[in-house]
């Protein structure tokens, strides 16, 4: 099999460092040589953070070149348009709708740029946008927004969905279990 490539894109705190982890297992289960590369801006302080995952039959480097990715997951408007030159003709961008404030707007040093999604829609990308915070809080917590756009991504994926709910069984806090599965179904059946 062809090496695959998908990039987890947000802003710290948002759970993508999981939301990675997540698929890398879930991969691994399925019998894919599995790569996870995790690259972290100033996350703490609600910088950018991107991690890569990569699969196939024998994987050699963990990282993602520009116009190599098979996958975006974006967890935040400004995020997929930052990465959105690593995407391969072809490619994907699934993207949560919601809008973070980078430091210099909160400063009032920028505007937040408006049009991002629709820019590169222009361009022929093939943007999948999905409200994941709203679905998340229709799951019972804002925190699951990672796993909804999880759910999102399973769907051009041939993995049967009860590998997905396993894996998320095993990678998250049993006490989140039941909150996470619902985000994931919620995702998926956008």
């Amino acid at each position: 099999m062809e090496t695959k490539n998908v990039m987890i894109v947000g802003v710290g705190g948002q759970g993508s460092l999981l939301a990675s982890k997540l698929l890398g297992k879930l991969l691994t289960q399925e019998g894919f040589d599995v790569k996870v590369s995790e690259v972290h801006g100033m996350s703490q302080r609600g910088g950018s953070v991107v991690t890569y995952v990569r699969f196939g039959d024998k994987v050699y480097s963990p990282v993602i070149s520009k116009g190599e990715a098979d996958f975006i997951v974006s967890f935040e408007k400004i995020e997929a348009a930052r990465y959105a030159d690593t995407l391969k003709k072809g490619g994907k961008i699934i993207v949560n709708s919601q809008m973070i404030d980078p430091m210099p707007v909160i400063t009032g040093a920028a505007q937040y740029p408006e049009g991002v999604l629709d820019e590169l829609k222009e361009k022929g990308v093939f943007v999948d946008e999905i409200d994941a915070l709203s679905l998340a809080q229709q799951a019972g917590n804002a925190k699951s927004v990672n796993i909804v756009l999880m759910g999102r991504l399973a769907k051009y994926f041939d993995i049967a969905y009860d590998k997905w709910v396993e894996a998320i069984k095993v990678s998250v806090k049993p006490q989140f279990v039941d909150v996470n599965l619902k985000a994931f179904d919620l995702g998926y059946n956008y």
